[in-house]
């Protein structure tokens, strides 16, 4: 194994002595880069995030902005960081810094107060800036191109959607996001974007007794798993890096699987869609690019854009979580998991993978390498999630939606739920109900009430057991109304 080590802002920097669990937040402001700063340690403000070069999807390189605070900074072995005092330059003469487009209109719009959330603010506006596919948008009065979310320059305001701001109030941000030009042809970082990413290097860093593990290959990871089954299995570490963050945390032995190349595939056929387990929402949504539409519904509303440029479909449902906002999309999809271990593979459907509050059938050592959705798809299609806020919250409700509707009749239906039982669940009483009936007002009323009393609801700060069916019940009169004028055309 090579020596542990990080590029950061164009300077390679030694990982050691930092300890194994050592975030990239904390490994960075031991280097005098304070500009990154911890404001939640959950993933949820924002002011931590950094820039990181990642495989791209429309380039051979993205910058892609993720929290600092949840990243350990043995995970970036041999990759690629630039953080907000990263993006200024020195002008010609050497003499001077010339700010980043991103910082220079922040400060001229007054996008900044008492500057704390700024650096973090910065780093996912020039993800965003950097992006390849945005454009510049026509701008007319119609109601076609009237879009408050997306600036006359492709700017995607839910790029900023993980970063939280207390004083100076969002519209100088969203004006300094909508102001900014397109990347000049002698930028160095859009240059950068035309060379591949960092390849994954394979790491055995130890530290005070603890070990952080990277293999190059599925093989060798499950071989790692079957020998020493302590072994705690991290990708993006939206998680588990809150669990070392909050709660302490610490494991003796960490292996990423996050760059594997075999769960990093997605593949289109004519009965399914696989998609590899290590790919991140951001990139599975990027290269679906609407192919599965109640997966597009999802994406939106699943956390923030910085932690779904993290987070993987084989992590959501690797821990077993009953509020998971993924798993009630994948039942409603039929979705199987492909899981893997030394022995070989096999497929499980994800109705039958949960077995108990943060349990599934998954076996000591076995990895989920892949998720199939079946096709065709159902033509009808919902992700309603019910939490505090719109956006950037875990959801007391999710509800998704896949039905078949022909000549006005359901012929299929399928329903999933999260955050109303111990597991995730298909709502089974509910879709036998719609089955073989008229796509109604009167159907569907009779139906909700079906819906209000599946799962085990129960009372926590998040809602009421009472509140969680009425909000199931509610979904389907929702649904109803959202989609009889569509199904009627």
């Amino acid at each position: 194994m090579v020596r542990a080590q990080i590029t950061v802002n164009g300077q390679v920097a030694p990982i050691t002595p930092a300890a194994a669990h050592t975030t990239v937040l904390d490994f960075l402001r031991e280097q005098g880069l304070t500009g990154t700063k911890e404001g939640c340690a959950e993933g949820e403000c924002g002011a931590c995030s950094v820039l990181v070069a990642r495989p791209g999807v429309a380039k051979p390189t993205d910058w892609v902005a993720v929290n600092a605070c949840l990243v350990p900074v043995a995970a970036l072995n041999g990759q690629e960081v630039v953080t907000a005092e990263g993006l200024a330059a020195a002008d010609e003469s050497g003499a001077a810094t010339v700010l980043h487009p991103v910082q220079e209109e922040m400060a001229v719009r007054g996008g900044s107060q008492c500057g704390y959330c700024t650096p973090g603010f910065i780093c996912s506006m020039a993800a965003e800036y950097y992006r390849p596919d945005r454009c510049a948008r026509p701008q007319d009065d119609s109601a076609e191109n009237a879009d408050a979310e997306h600036g006359p320059n492709g700017f995607d305001l839910h790029s900023l959607s993980g970063n939280l701001c207390r004083c100076t109030g969002y519209r100088p941000i969203r004006d300094a996001a909508f102001a900014v030009g397109m990347p000049a042809g002698t930028d160095p970082l859009a240059q950068r974007r035309e060379q591949p990413a960092p390849v994954p290097v394979a790491t055995e860093y130890a530290q005070d007794d603890r070990v952080f593990l990277r293999r190059r290959t599925l093989a060798e990871t499950l071989h790692v798993l079957r020998d020493r089954p302590d072994t705690l299995v991290i990708a993006g570490c939206t998680d588990w890096g809150v669990e070392v963050n909050i709660k302490s945390r610490r494991a003796n032995r960490v292996i990423a699987v996050d760059r594997l190349p075999e769960l990093r595939e997605l593949h289109v056929d004519a009965d399914h869609f696989e998609i590899g387990a290590a790919l991140t929402l951001t990139e599975i949504e990027r290269h679906l690019d609407g192919k599965v539409p109640l997966l597009a519904q999802l994406f939106p509303q699943f956390a923030s854009r910085l932690i779904r440029n993290g987070a993987t479909l084989g992590g959501n449902l690797g821990t077993g979580s009953p509020i998971g906002d993924s798993p009630p999309t994948l039942l409603a999809l039929e979705a199987s998991l492909v899981l893997a271990d030394p022995t070989g593979e096999r497929v499980v459907p994800l109705a039958d993978y949960f077995t108990g509050y943060r349990q599934t059938v998954r076996r000591q050592g076995e990895l989920i390498r892949a998720v199939r959705i079946p096709r065709p798809l159902s033509p009808v299609v919902a992700f309603h999630k019910i939490a505090k806020r719109r956006f950037d919250d875990i959801s007391s409700v999710a509800v998704a939606f896949a039905l078949d509707i022909e000549g006005g009749i359901v012929r299929k239906a399928r329903i999933g739920l999260g955050g109303v039982a111990a597991t995730p669940v298909r709502a089974v009483r509910t879709e036998a109900a719609l089955e073989g009936q008229d796509w109604a007002e009167e159907t569907v009323r009779s139906v909700a009430a079906v819906l209000s009393a599946e799962g085990t609801p129960m009372d926590d700060h998040r809602a009421s057991a009472g509140y969680r069916s009425a909000m199931l019940g509610q979904s389907l009169l929702k649904l109803y109304a959202q989609t009889t004028e569509a199904v009627r055309s």
